[in-house]
């Protein structure tokens, strides 16, 4: 708990158990957060293609360009073969994005703003590209860390750091995520504090308190833009590391 006057804005990521008997099993705010996103995600699939008509609704539209959008993204990075990856990328980019976006809503837990998370939704990408590499290039696989055209002499120097350059792909690619929207949620709680701190502060706080209330409405825009365009980036390099594994370039 924050002392009074003092603002703590890192207070909203801490997970609470939920549900009784399963919050003693982990069960937290975060864990439903996921199983409503991955209802949702469900929901929107099946209930916006049931209609199959030829003038669509809303919800076919929505699903019809988000499926399109993704699809056209698998087969222009990864190659023809990207028709292969396309479910795996297509539940990763829904899911997150779903998942970004529930946590702008109030009383919403944005669960992305956990670096547990993220993390295991990189460790499912690195391993996947890897397995994929491994099960088309067998051995041959490892020569994507040895660059062409380099001397033989400074292979010992450059090939460990490819090797660490792979490697920090799990970092790069969940920190991005983490950060970007667990950043995004501090200015947020920071900026609605400033207006209920100021507002109550009298008459000479209203106006920095409407100015406030200002730059957290258009921060509520910006997150929206944050949430689409974080889940995009995760998806655009996973299709990246797939065309990798892949091609080998």
């Amino acid at each position: 708990m924050a002392a009074p006057g003092k603002i703590d804005a890192l207070s909203q990521f801490a997970l609470h158990p939920m549900l009784g008997p399963l919050g003693r099993m982990g069960f937290s705010q975060s864990t439903l957060m996921m199983v409503v996103a991955a209802v949702l995600t469900l929901a929107l699939l099946v209930l916006g293609m049931r209609p199959r008509a030829m003038v669509p609704g809303r919800l076919q539209a929505a699903a019809e360009m988000i499926y399109e959008f993704t699809y056209n993204m698998c087969v222009e990075t990864i190659g023809p073969e990207g028709r292969r990856f396309f479910p795996f990328v297509f539940t990763l980019f829904l899911f997150i994005l779903v998942g970004n976006l529930l946590g702008v809503f109030p009383y919403f837990f944005t669960f992305t703003s956990h670096i547990a998370v993220t993390l295991a939704l990189t460790l499912a990408v690195v391993i996947m590209t890897t397995l994929v590499g491994l099960i088309i290039h067998k051995l041959h696989f490892f020569s994507y860390f040895v660059p062409q055209g380099v001397p033989k002499a400074l292979l010992p120097l450059l090939v460990p750091i490819e090797v660490l350059s792979y490697i920090s792909r799990v970092i790069s690619l969940s920190v991005r995520l983490f950060a970007n929207m667990m950043a995004g949620h501090v200015m947020l709680e920071v900026f609605g504090a400033f207006v209920i701190m100021l507002g109550s502060a009298g008459l000479l706080g209203l106006l920095p308190a409407g100015l406030a209330l200002g730059v957290n409405t258009i921060l509520i825009g910006f997150e929206l833009l944050v949430a689409v365009l974080q889940a995009y980036v995760f998806a655009i390099l996973t299709c990246i590391y797939l065309h990798d594994a892949v091609h080998l370039h």
